[in-house]
């Protein structure tokens, strides 16, 4: 044990004190949030130049309705309700009348504005749109029932998702006015209700009272599970990840050669990994109190998952040890750092496939898959947190039973690959196949 202490302070001492690591420290938190920081700029800085939109009207009856609610859009959402400050374009409307004798080349005409830059975008109304005839998948409904949207912006055009509203807004008015529905009522009628999401009634346990169903924000149901994940995945990977090539150029420069007379390939593994999780806990205390001081300077300290905390640093720890015990066998079986390249995804797998089911699993946290998933043990750690963080969290007995589960599978995956380890150590030269890394692995 006094060896492997020894190994694991001399790492852990050699790299706090580079600058790499020290850089590493500031800067990643800083390209972590720079998305964010991004938006708040976009917002802060939002295009407001005018966007002119073009409207072909064929069912002759539409237009007026849709310009007078596009209007009422401007009003209601261009400026901000607190600052009075503009947030959005205006939306200004020119109605195109219809060249029934030749469509496509009114089209052409229109999209040679587009291109020029004297309009944004222009809409087309079917002759039918008033009243669009049924269709399951809207490809296949008629070029008469149609709605179409013209325009060259790229990315994400929201422009074509503003205009959905006014659009069927001002359709809908256009329908109560063939009823025979006085325009004065048409406000009152069309007027939609708020649906606001609320959290579920509890039981005082103290009192015995029944408490308040407490409003749930949206960016707490998203952003406080996103961003715990993400620390985790980032953190992860910044320990164990260059931990490959670190390991396998120690091998290449033949340190391990030397130390071997000291300590047993178990001790110098052992204490490897050990200064893995030591820097690793080193970071996010530091990550964990910056962000608990951010939050608390934007008044949002309430945002803070303080109940999960003891959670995360399971959590953490047990998905260092795996990750990091299989870089050390597999940084230790390649000749040199180049190669062990090659089979970094394999240490970065666990981490990377929970991410990209991030979304699905943030809309169903209590499906089936949702649920099976987190019950795997590589996949426990980030999948499972993110459960627990989701309005309503998760059964109280589910993160007991994954992290047997993780204790067994952290277990595992270090007793292989200290037997990885022990045999690759000192050979050099070629690296060897995938295939025998497994046999070593079964046999020992």
């Amino acid at each position: 044990m006094h060896r492997i202490f020894l190994v694991a302070k001399r790492d852990y001492l050699a790299t706090i004190r580079s600058k790499p690591f020290l850089f590493g420290l500031i800067v990643a938190p800083i390209l972590f949030g720079g998305g964010f920081i991004g938006i708040a700029l976009m917002k802060a800085k939002p295009d407001v130049k005018e966007r002119r939109i073009a409207l072909i009207d064929r069912t002759g009856v539409a237009a007026a309705r849709i310009v007078e609610a596009a209007a009422e859009k401007n009003a209601k959402d261009m400026f901000d309700k607190i600052s009075g400050r503009q947030t959005g374009p205006r939306y200004v409307f020119e109605t195109a009348p219809p060249d029934d004798s030749d469509a496509a080349a009114q089209r052409l005409a229109l999209s040679d504005r587009v291109r020029a830059g004297r309009l944004f975008a222009f809409l087309e109304l079917g002759r039918d749109a008033l009243h669009p005839a049924k269709a399951d998948d809207p490809e296949k409904l008629p070029e008469a029932s149609r709605i179409n949207y013209y325009s060259n912006a790229g990315g994400i055009d929201e422009t074509r998702s503003w205009l959905s509203g006014p659009v069927n807004e001002g359709l809908r008015r256009a329908r109560l006015a063939q009823l025979g529905v006085a325009p004065e009522r048409f406000s009152d009628i069309l007027a939609s209700a708020t649906v606001q999401s609320m959290g579920l009634s509890a039981r005082d346990e103290k009192t015995g009272s029944i408490q308040k169903a407490r409003k749930r924000s949206e960016i707490e149901s998203f952003a406080v599970p996103f961003v715990l994940m993400m620390m985790l995945a980032m953190m992860v990977l910044m320990s164990a990840g260059p931990m490959l090539g670190s390991v396998s150029e120690d091998k290449q420069q033949r340190i391990y050669e030397m130390l071997l007379g000291s300590a047993t390939p178990f001790e110098l593994m052992a204490g490897k990994v050990a200064a893995a999780v030591a820097l690793t806990l080193t970071s996010s205390v530091f990550y964990v109190i910056g962000s608990t001081l951010v939050l608390q300077s934007l008044a949002m300290i309430g945002l803070a998952p303080f109940s999960l905390l003891p959670w995360f640093f399971i959590y953490l720890v047990a998905d260092v040890l795996v990750m990091s015990s299989l870089a050390v066998a597999l940084g230790a079986a390649c000749s040199s750092p180049n190669d062990a390249q090659h089979l970094a995804m394999i240490v970065m797998a666990p981490t990377l496939i929970p991410l990209f089911l991030i979304m699905p699993i943030m809309r169903e946290p209590q499906g089936a898959l949702s649920t099976a998933m987190s019950f795997m043990p590589p996949f426990t750690p980030l999948l499972m947190l993110v459960r627990q963080a989701m309005p309503g969290g998760v059964p109280a007995w589910q993160p007991w039973v994954a992290l047997v589960g993780v204790v067994v599978w952290t277990v595992a995956v270090a007793w292989t690959a200290a037997r990885i380890f022990r045999i690759v150590v000192l050979m050099q030269g070629k690296t060897p196949k995938l295939s025998e890394i497994m046999r070593w692995a079964v046999r020992g």
